[in-house]
């Protein structure tokens, strides 16, 4: 099953950013940890669907790839990913390839949950 949407690939192509690669290897490594995870282009960004919306990118961000966790404070995480004090949301940062090399067990744990 391909749970890769062609909108997504089409604003990839379209998306001028220093961390482009970046956010492409994030979306590649969401999507194959859970094939029922897709993907559909909302609020102007990529956005993970299962049951709901999951997470977005933050497109605007050039300093590192943040990935908004819509309902992240009610999200086991026991790697320690995601940031934020607020009610509903968390983010997760990824600074560098080397960076998202080293957050990817918790990221994929996250995925899982």
């Amino acid at each position: 099953m391909d749970n890769r949407n062609p909108d997504v690939d089409a604003w990839l192509q379209k998306y001028d950013n220093p961390n482009r690669q970046l956010v492409a290897d994030i979306r590649a490594f969401i999507l194959s940890v859970d094939p029922s995870v897709g993907e559909a282009i909302k609020w102007q960004a990529p956005t993970f669907i299962y049951k709901g919306n999951i997470a977005s990118f933050f497109p605007k961000s050039k300093k590192n790839v943040t990935l908004m966790f819509h309902q992240g404070a009610s999200i086991s995480d026991e790697g320690g990913l995601l940031e934020g004090e607020g009610e509903v949301s968390r983010v997760a940062r990824f600074l560098d390839q080397a960076d998202f090399e080293a957050k990817k067990p918790a990221l994929e744990a996250i995925i899982r949950d």
